[in-house]
C-alpha cells in the first residue's frame, strides 16, 4: 500500500501554493476542486491541476485531486478534464461526500471509460472515498467493498460535524461540554473496521487550528493509536507531527523485524508454533502484529539496527 502518514491539501486554483507544495515532505497531496477553489474559478482550476500534475516535480509522493461531490454539476467534468489530461501523472481522485456504494461505482465506471478511451492502462487510478456525514457512515461496509479501485477511507470531520448537529465550531477538537472519553471514537473506530475488512487504509481529517501543533499532534495521536495510517496537514507546520505519529519508533521497529525473523526460525527450522524472543512468547498473533508494525516502519524509510541472533540449539 501507498504510504499515507501526511496527505497535504492543496487548493487547485492557487498556482503559489501548488508550486510550494512541491518542496514540502508528505506522502500524499491532494489537488483540491472542491471546498478550496470558489465556485467561479472552479472550472478555470482544472486547467491549472492539469497543468501541475503535468509538471511534475513531485519526487514520487501519491498524486490525488479531489473533485466536486456528485451533488453538483461540476463532478464529472472534473473527471473527464482532469484524468484525460493529466491521468498519466495521477494516482488517485478523490471522491468527497460518498453516501453510498452507488457514488464510488460511478466514479469507477467513469474512470474505465476515460482509461479505455486514452489508452491507459485499465483500473490503474485508484479512489480515496471521503465518510462526510450521517447517511455515508451509515452505509460504510457497502462503500468499501464497492470497487477495486478503492484504496483508502477518509473522514471528513467538519461536513460530518454539521451533519449530526454536533455542537462546536472547532474541526477535531472535542464539542464543548463533553468531559467523558472521546466524542469520535465510535465514528473512527467504524471507519477503521470497515476499511481493514476490506483491505483498504484509514486516513484522518483535518484538524483546522493550524498553528497549534502541539493540538494537532494530540489529536493525531488518538487516530493513530487506534491504526489510522496518516491524517491531512493543512498547513506546512503540521507535516513533520503527522509524519513521526504515524511512524513506528525506531525501538518498536527494530522489535517487530525480530520478532518476524524469530517466528520464521522458529516455525521452519525447528518446526515449533510457538516460541520465545527472550523472554516474550511469540505465536502467529505475534507475527501478524509485527507485519503491521515493520510495513509502517519500512513505508517511512527506517532500517532496522539490530539483526535476529538464532539460540543455541
Amino acid at each position: 500500500m501507498r504510504s499515507r502518514r501526511s496527505t497535504l491539501a492543496v487548493p487547485g486554483s492557487n498556482p503559489r501554493f501548488i508550486e510550494k507544495a512541491r518542496g514540502l515532505p508528505v506522502d500524499e497531496f491532494f489537488l483540491d476542486l472542491e471546498d478550496a477553489v470558489a465556485p467561479a474559478v472552479k472550472e478555470e482550476a482544472r486547467n491549472t491541476v492539469v497543468a501541475a500534475l503535468n509538471e511534475g516535480g513531485w519526487d514520487g509522493r501519491t498524486r490525488v485531486v479531489r473533485v466536486n461531490d456528485l451533488s453538483t454539476h461540476w463532478t464529472y467534468r472534473d473527471v473527464i478534464e482532469v484524468v484525460e489530461g493529466a491521468g498519466a501523472n495521477l494516482d488517485c481522485v478523490m471522491l468527497p461526500k460518498v453516501q453510498d456504494a452507488s457514488h464510488v461505482q460511478w466514479l469507477d465506471l467513469l474512470l474505465t471509460q476515460i482509461e479505455t478511451a486514452m489508452g491507459y492502462e485499465p483500473g490503474r487510478i485508484g479512489i480515496e472515498a471521503q465518510i462526510e456525514d450521517a447517511r455515508g457512515m451509515t452505509n460504510i461496509d457497502a462503500i468499501a467493498a464497492a470497487s477495486p479501485r478503492l484504496e483508502a477511507l477518509v473522514f471528513g470531520p467538519g461536513d460530518f460535524m454539521a451533519s449530526i448537529n454536533m455542537r462546536t465550531l472547532v474541526v477535531g477538537e472535542q464539542p464543548p461540554g463533553y468531559t467523558e472519553g472521546d466524542a469520535y471514537h465510535h465514528i473512527l473506530m467504524r471507519i477503521l473496521l470497515a476499511a481493514r475488512a476490506h483491505d483498504l487504509q484509514a486516513v484522518d481529517g483535518p484538524y483546522f487550528n493550524v498553528r497549534d501543533v502541539e493540538a494537532f499532534t494530540r489529536v493525531a495521536r488518538r487516530s493513530a493509536a487506534l491504526g489510522f495510517d496518516g491524517k491531512w496537514v493543512l498547513h506546512p507546520a503540521q507535516i513533520d507531527a503527522a509524519n513521526e505519529v504515524f511512524s513506528p519508533g525506531q525501538e518498536d521497529y527494530d522489535h517487530a523485524e525480530l520478532i518476524l525473523d524469530a517466528y520464521e526460525y522458529h516455525t521452519t527450522v525447528e518446526k515449533r508454533g510457538a516460541a520465545t524472543l527472550g523472554d516474550e512468547m511469540i505465536d502467529e498473533a505475534s507475527r501478524k502484529m509485527a507485519l503491521v508494525i515493520a510495513a509502517k516502519g519500512r513505508a517511512a524509510g527506517l532500517t532496522r539496527t539490530t539483526a535476529f541472533t538464532p539460540p543455541d540449539r
